[in-house]
């Protein structure tokens, strides 16, 4: 797939392929591993062959600098049919099916992160703030979307939007500017995909609800009582609303409450929504969660429960996505380079497919999901496979796994045989 990102120097001059350079860095990200390139020439060096070359096709192993340079001139938009193509194959082969949060509507999970900060290194891209004591702080951003699903323990990337600066733009981008260029970008990638996009409460306003309206997709956005007062003050007016509770066999008490059809707004021409609020109570009567949203579809008693659960879903695009991205072993945050155009955005990208392709091991590979059980964690697996693949060489992925799922003492059957 990464194949298909089109060439834009010229090969008669080129040292390395662009094929080899990508699948490189990809490679890194992919064993989580910063050092991964000098282990593997470590193997070419004294095996004539390595694991770049038998697991990811790559012919000449790229130096560092070269390898920056090339990636630092690729559009990152030039990924996302990767993106795309990895989500058609595992919907085609009915991979997801249990990510519908309602029956043909999958829940995409939107937010914004950062994945570099610094006061020194810069590029003309950076999104720029000012400290009070004179500062200057550079950073790049993103705005993720993710299909999750409350029941589902894995997460599947969409291409994101990254947040930067243009040439000539006086204006700095922001989130909801780039939440706005992700939805179009989304619909068009996915014409007939059925999508409720869930959010936090930057974007419970008119405009976004619109703009995601526009895009054809479902929406379902956290609805603060103090950003929302005309709402409340309205809600409030009915002398009594839908409402429904239960207790659990935790002795927790359930509370749900919702209303259709009221305005969002004061303005004449505000939008109508759909309001829903969830309250969940212990055994000793303590209020131990609780928020509200809005959303277009009409809430039911039959539906309540499944949109709350679609709501509280959220926080896996921070915690399952980003927390595993900066924080468990991914090195999202790590200094691989900046460059001035691209290379800080495509590390990223090229981090996040890593992520995408161990999200689809989880979903599909049987003996993956083996090595996992016996592994036990998967930072514990992948320290496992990082160092297999330092030392000896394998015909492929399955092959490795069934090393690691045999067990056996290092020996001349795992090495490279041409």
């Amino acid at each position: 797939m990464l194949k298909a990102i089109s060439e834009t120097r010229d090969k008669n001059k080129s040292t390395y392929s662009q094929h080899d350079i990508v699948m490189s860095a990809f490679a890194c990200m992919y064993f989580q591993d910063p050092s991964f390139l000098a282990f593997q020439q470590r193997l070419e060096n004294k095996l004539k062959s390595s694991n770049l070359k038998t697991l990811f096709d790559v012919k000449d192993i790229p130096k560092d600098t070269q390898l920056r340079d090339v990636l630092d001139k690729i559009p990152t938009e030039n990924f996302s049919d990767v993106f795309s193509h990895m989500f058609e194959q595992l919907r085609r082969h009915h991979h997801l099916k249990e990510f519908e949060v309602i029956p043909g509507i999958y829940l995409c999970s939107v937010d914004g992160s950062q994945y570099h900060s610094s006061k020194k290194v810069s590029c003309e891209h950076c999104l720029t703030k000012q400290h009070q004591n004179g500062v200057t702080s550079y950073s790049h951003s993103v705005l993720q979307g993710a299909i999750m699903h409350p029941s589902q323990r894995q997460v599947i990337p969409m291409m994101p939007e990254i947040i930067r600066n243009e040439d000539g733009t006086k204006k700095q981008d922001c989130e909801l500017n780039a939440t706005k260029r992700f939805l179009s970008q989304l619909r068009e990638r996915h014409p007939k995909l059925g999508l409720m996009i869930c959010g936090d409460g930057l974007f419970s306003h008119q405009p976004m609800i619109e703009e995601t309206l526009k895009q054809s997709m479902h929406y379902l956005y956290v609805a603060k009582p103090d950003d929302h007062t005309y709402m409340m003050e309205w809600i409030s007016a009915y002398k009594e609303i839908p409402s429904y509770q239960y207790k659990d066999d935790k002795g927790r008490t359930h509370n749900y409450r919702w209303q259709n059809k009221i305005p969002l707004n004061g303005k004449e021409n505000t939008v109508e929504v759909n309001w829903l609020e969830y309250q969940l109570t212990n055994s000793q009567g303590k209020i131990t969660f609780q928020n509200s949203w809005v959303t277009d579809v009409n809430v039911t008693r039959d539906n309540i429960k499944t949109l709350v659960n679609a709501g509280r879903c959220r926080w896996k695009i921070e915690n399952e996505c980003f927390n595993t991205l900066k924080n468990q072993v991914y090195h999202l945050t790590h200094n691989y380079g900046h460059g001035k155009e691209y290379l800080s955005d495509n590390m990223y990208i090229l981090t996040l497919l890593a992520f995408y392709f161990h999200q689809i091991f989880e979903l599909t590979d049987k003996k993956y999901q083996a090595c996992r059980i016996t592994y036990g964690s998967k930072r514990q697996l992948w320290e496992n496979l990082r160092v297999t693949v330092r030392f000896l060489l394998f015909d492929s992925w399955e092959d490795l796994l069934n090393n690691l799922l045999s067990n056996p003492e290092p020996s001349e059957e795992y090495r490279y045989k041409p």
